[in-house]
């Protein structure tokens, strides 16, 4: 692109997904936000990341005595530039400095990471560990990366027309745009009118634990006020005040990361009052980081894909027996499955029959391998995972569990099986991007229609759908029927008996990923949906000056 009248925007998120090197991510969205800066270098979109420099960053998560448990990820910062500059927040009525970071090692656009690690200072525990802590450390966490990113900006020098707010966490950005604007003069509803200008807001998951909700008191004795009053906090983000309220009430247009997804979101937040319009923008990934190069090369001839699909395999199957002892077959079925452990994903699905997988798993006709990590306060989560392992054990030959998932297993994973399975309960997976890095390595997807695969499934082509789209009373069993019916009877039938065909689904799940789901094509609609309306409609505004 590297256009003169491209918008200049600032992109903020909790957690970033530019590579293991760097663990300061939890999932999708972190490795999301990451492709984002990657494709906006590629484009030449002058775009920059605001985000925390988390000590510790995610959770290394280990399997002890068949349970889950977290430890510190340690790691080194040769990959960040100190900028020399700091700035200031209040937090529980103390002024705290903020060290600001930088990197652009990774191919991606300047990503400044705000540190609260600073000599001298007792607040150092604000920037520990992602997603850790109780709730006062996490509107801490909320005013480091929303107020303090918009004076780190200023502090930096850095020209900025849009403000995108990559879901709740970032919101009270919002609240320091406002309170900039009354302080040069205007009355509060006119500088929440143009802040709203100037920024777009992006909400994901579906799922309520996902869009937070802070009670009034604790935000003005944490000092997430920020200069407001609770009558002005209260219409933005209602009482209790909600992030994702908030953000929709701040913001110019909002977007979902599907299409689905978008219309569960437009149902989720009919409700509220001054909210912004909610298009679908679905997610895409950055082909560069997660397409396997000699896939790339081979994709236009079936027995060069073949050959490089195996060599994936092999190099996914000498991790696995690295990382845990298992010795898979590369000549029979692999089915992958990883993602955050959380119920509404539904990880263990595939085992809620012994009677029918069961046979299957002791043939050896059918091998899984699951990564994933659980959030160290989700009990629910950690049990899927106990589950897992302990399958695992039982099924030693047809059953791995790889621990402390990160980008690196991600891509092996992505590369190496053969089929990759997603049985969310729908509606609520937002995107699912996991199953786009498959599709575009060519494993297939066997899926739920939920998330992006709506728009990417043609059943029997570039992949497989189960449940027919049912939502409802039973639907649990439905998807679990349909999930074993696809599997057996077209699934497996096809990989064991009609090798052209398979490699003719993964040459069209391949071109589908790659021509309709990759980063480059969703910033782009970011640019043109919602960058560039602002940033023109902020030029006519500053142009009548």
């Amino acid at each position: 692109m590297k256009h003169k009248d491209a918008a200049k925007v600032a992109y903020f998120c909790m957690e970033y997904g530019l590579s293991e090197r760097l663990p300061m991510y939890a999932g999708g969205l972190g490795v999301l936000a990451g492709d984002t800066l990657k494709s906006a270098h590629d484009l030449g979109i002058p775009m920059v990341g605001i985000g925390l420099l988390w000590q510790e960053g995610y959770s290394r998560q280990v399997i002890r005595d068949g349970w889950p448990h977290d430890e510190p990820t340690p790691y080194e910062r040769d990959m960040l530039e100190d900028t020399g500059e700091q700035i200031t927040v209040y937090v529980r009525g103390a002024e705290i400095p903020v060290k600001i970071w930088r990197t652009t090692a990774f191919g991606n656009a300047p990503l400044y990471l705000l540190d609260c690690n600073v000599p001298g200072s007792d607040f150092w525990w604000v920037t520990k560990r992602l997603y850790g802590g109780a709730e006062q450390d996490r509107v801490a966490q909320e005013i480091v990366l929303g107020i303090g990113g918009v004076r780190a900006l200023r502090r930096l020098g850095i020209d900025v027309e849009v403000y995108h707010f990559n879901e709740g966490h970032a919101v009270l950005a919002g609240v320091e745009l406002i309170r900039e604007k009354m302080n040069q003069g205007m009355a509060f509803h006119e500088a929440w009118g143009a802040t709203r200008e100037e920024v777009v807001f992006t909400t994901h998951t579906p799922v309520p634990a996902g869009n937070e909700y802070h009670d009034h008191g604790l935000l003005q004795y944490m000092g997430a006020y920020n200069g407001l009053n609770y009558e002005q906090m209260e219409l933005l983000g209602g009482d209790p005040f909600g992030m994702t309220v908030a953000g929709l009430r701040l913001s110019m247009v909002a977007n979902g990361v599907a299409k689905l997804h978008g219309i569960t979101s437009r149902n989720m937040w009919s409700d509220i009052d001054d909210a912004a319009p909610i298009i679908a923008i679905t997610n895409g990934v950055h082909q560069k980081t997660w397409q396997d190069e000699g896939i790339r090369k081979a994709a236009g001839s079936h027995l060069a894909l073949w050959r490089a699909h195996m060599a994936a395999k092999r190099r996914l199957l000498k991790a696995i027996q690295e990382r845990t002892g298992a010795q898979l077959d590369e000549r029979k079925l692999l089915i992958g499955f990883a993602r955050r452990a959380a119920a509404y994903k539904r990880s263990d699905l595939i085992f809620q029959r012994p009677d029918v997988i069961e046979p299957l798993l002791q043939s050896g006709q059918v091998q899984i391998v699951f990564a994933g990590k659980a959030h160290p306060d989700d009990r629910a989560g950690q049990s899927i995972i106990s589950h897992l392992v302990q399958m695992a054990a039982r099924f030693p030959n047809s059953v791995v569990f790889i621990p402390n998932y990160d980008m690196e297993i991600a891509r092996l994973l992505v590369s190496g099986c053969d089929v990759w399975l997603n049985n969310p309960q729908r509606p609520l997976e937002a995107s699912g991007t996991s199953g786009i890095k498959a599709a575009m390595n060519g494993v297939l997807n066997l899926s739920i229609l939920d998330g992006w695969w709506p728009e990417g499934c043609w059943h029997g082509s570039t992949g497989w759908q189960i449940g027919g789209g049912y939502e409802g009373p039973g639907q649990h069993q439905h998807d679990l029927v349909s999930l074993y019916d696809v599997l057996m009877n077209e699934v497996m039938p096809t990989f064991y008996k009609d090798r052209p065909k398979w490699i003719s689904m993964m040459r069209e799940s391949i071109e589908m990923a790659c021509t309709r789901f990759s980063s480059d094509r969703m910033l782009m609609e970011y640019h043109n949906l919602l960058y560039l309306p602002a940033a023109t409609q902020k030029r006519v505004a500053l142009s009548r000056v």
